[in-house]
């Protein structure tokens, strides 16, 4: 039950963007993808996934299309974001896997067209083999193992939440790579038509070894009536065989990119492939509150330095709006009225 008194706090809205430098880039690895269906019930149609052993040291993975040196010179040529799903036709069935696909055939009775083979290659320079690099992906549809070079990277059930991997260890410089992604979409997580493949885009990034855990930036406020107190809580990696120090700082600008307000320096210490998490408040006064008319998203850049050198900056834009939770429900604060989007009656 909710006290009499209405709780009033702020709501941040964050979107990660990356800050395009010399110390960090991210490059979009959506397009030139080889496709082919596997089949979920058998292990031959399935191009010996199953059969042969995956996980071999030599990072061959034998006669499957994990192994760099298979050839896929018979598979379907597309760009990303792609969904196989959308792509078949509509069956007329009473079964609830075949209503949970949105009448597709997709699910545990069309193993024919259950499983998607993904391989992408492509090329790092020798220069950056002193970065790191990071693989993300935005949204797979869903159960997807990934390789890199035949080495197994991850796996991620979950067909709405992106997972990103360190291939660092795994990637050839000044050669080619091969990137692999087997999803199998044959189980369901809801009722409504979910699709089936790699539905988002896919990015490489690459920094320093001391670096911000960008996509793990997280930002909160307190307000009144005539300020906003923002929070952002920044982790940092150290990703290196070596104790390393320096500072971070932050600062807000608006969306046009006029500073409005910066924080403090913050020292830090990090030991050998450690990590820290760095916490930051900058007062912005008279903030414009973010609405379904003016979505307004402040910019808040932070700066990773270490002996007197920028190792690393993440831009990360973010919205600020009101909320108050009573005894009547849920309420959004955008301008002096009252704007109900969502009641929680007790």
């Amino acid at each position: 039950m909710f006290a009499k008194s209405s709780l009033v706090f702020s709501l941040i809205f964050c979107v990660f963007s990356i800050a395009y430098s010399q110390n960090r880039a991210r490059i979009n690895l959506d397009e030139n993808w080889k496709f082919h269906f596997g089949n979920a019930a058998d292990p031959a149609k399935d191009f010996n996934y199953g059969i042969a052993n995956i996980y071999k040291k030599s990072g061959e993975a034998g006669n499957t299309p994990i192994n760099p040196k298979f050839n896929d010179s018979g598979w379907r040529t597309l760009d990303l974001p792609h969904d196989w799903a959308i792509e078949l036709p509509f069956v007329n069935s009473p079964n609830f896997d075949v209503l949970a696909h949105g009448y597709k055939p997709v699910g545990g009775l069309f193993p024919e067209t259950s499983i998607g083979w993904y391989r992408k290659k492509f090329f790092v320079d020798k220069s950056d083999s002193a970065k790191k690099m990071f693989i993300q992906f935005d949204g797979i549809f869903r159960n997807a193992n990934v390789w890199l070079n035949g080495f197994f990277i991850g796996h991620n059930k979950s067909g709405y939440i992106g997972v990103d991997y360190n291939l660092s260890d795994f990637i050839k410089y000044g050669e080619e790579n091969t990137l692999v992604v087997r999803v199998d979409a044959t189980q369901y997580e809801g009722w409504f038509y979910e699709g089936a493949g790699i539905y988002r885009h896919v990015w490489l990034y690459k920094s320093n070894d001391l670096h911000i855990n960008s996509g793990k930036v997280f930002i909160h406020s307190k307000q009144d009536s005539k300020m906003a107190t923002v929070t952002a809580e920044i982790p940092l990696v150290n990703d290196k065989n070596g104790r390393t120090n320096g500072y971070v700082y932050t600062y807000i600008t608006t969306r046009d990119g006029k500073k409005i307000a910066s924080s403090k320096p913050t020292n830090f210490d990090i030991s050998s492939f450690g990590k820290k998490l760095i916490t930051q408040t900058i007062t912005v006064p008279n903030p414009n509150l973010w609405s379904i008319d003016d979505p307004y998203l402040y910019r808040l850049i932070t700066i990773l330095k270490s002996g007197n050198k920028t190792v690393d900056s993440v831009n990360t834009r973010f919205g600020v709006r009101k909320i108050e939770v009573t005894t009547k429900g849920l309420f959004i604060i955008w301008t002096k009225t009252v704007c109900s989007t969502a009641v929680m009656n007790t």
